[in-house]
C-alpha cells in the first residue's frame, strides 16, 4: 500500500474515532439534561394518590392526611351529625351541591359515598386558609343553633358537616371533595376514584 493511501486510511479512521467519541460525549451530556425534564420523585409523590386507614377513626372523630401538600379531612359522622345536615339546609348557600366541588358520586345530601364518612380538602375556598373543626358543643362561639362544622379563622367563613358554606360567608363555594375510592371498609384511596382505572 502506498504512503498516500495509508495516510488517507489513518485519517479516515481518526475521523471515525473522533466522530464516535464526540457522539458518545454528546449522548452522555444529553442524558442528564433530558432526565432533568422528568418530574422528581418528590413531585410525583406530591400528586400521587394516598391511602388512609380509617380503622381507628371513632364516630365523631376527624383525622387529617396529606395529599398534594393539602390537608384532607376524614370525618366519621354520627347519626346526630347527619341529622344536623337537614336542619341547616336553608342556611347554606349551595344545599344541593350544584357547584361542582365534588365528584358526581358524592353529589348528594351528605357529599360522600357513605353517609357516615366525609372526605374533604381542608382548605377554605375564599383565600386558601385552613378552617378549624367546631363541634356542636361550641355554641358559645358559634351560636345556639350550631350543629357542628368548620370555621375559617381568617375571615369567618362557616361550613357545615358536609363542607357546605353558610350564606353570607366570604367563601364563595363549598369545600372541595376530592376524588376517592374505598379499597376496603377501612382503607380509602384519596386522589383517584378507580372508576376509570
Amino acid at each position: 500500500m502506498s504512503d498516500d493511501k495509508q495516510v488517507n486510511k489513518n485519517r479516515r479512521n481518526l475521523v471515525i474515532a473522533c466522530g464516535a467519541a464526540g457522539g458518545a460525549a454528546g449522548v452522555a451530556a444529553a442524558v442528564p439534561f433530558a432526565a432533568s425534564w422528568l418530574p422528581s420523585e418528590r413531585a410525583k409523590a406530591g400528586g400521587a394518590p394516598v391511602v388512609a386507614d380509617i380503622s381507628a377513626l371513632e364516630p365523631g372523630q376527624i383525622m387529617t392526611v396529606e395529599w398534594r401538600s393539602k390537608p384532607v379531612w376524614i370525618v366519621r359522622r354520627t347519626k346526630e351529625m347527619l341529622d344536623g345536615l337537614a336542619r341547616v339546609e336553608a342556611k347554606v348557600s349551595d344545599p344541593k351541591s350544584d357547584v361542582p366541588m365534588q365528584p358526581e358520586y358524592a353529589k348528594n345530601e351528605y357529599r360522600s359515598i357513605k353517609p357516615e364518612v366525609l372526605v374533604l380538602v381542608g382548605i377554605c375556598t375564599h383565600l386558601g386558609c385552613s378552617p378549624q373543626s367546631k363541634p356542636a358543643e361550641d355554641k358559645t362561639e358559634m351560636g345556639a343553633d350550631w350543629t357542628g362544622g368548620f370555621l375559617c379563622p381568617c375571615h369567618g367563613s362557616k361550613f357545615d358537616l358536609a363542607g357546605r358554606v353558610y350564606k353570607g360567608a366570604p367563601a364563595p363555594v363549598n369545600l372541595e371533595v376530592p376524588k376517592y375510592a374505598y379499597l376496603s371498609d377501612t382503607r380509602i384511596l384519596i386522589g383517584e376514584d378507580k372508576q376509570g382505572a
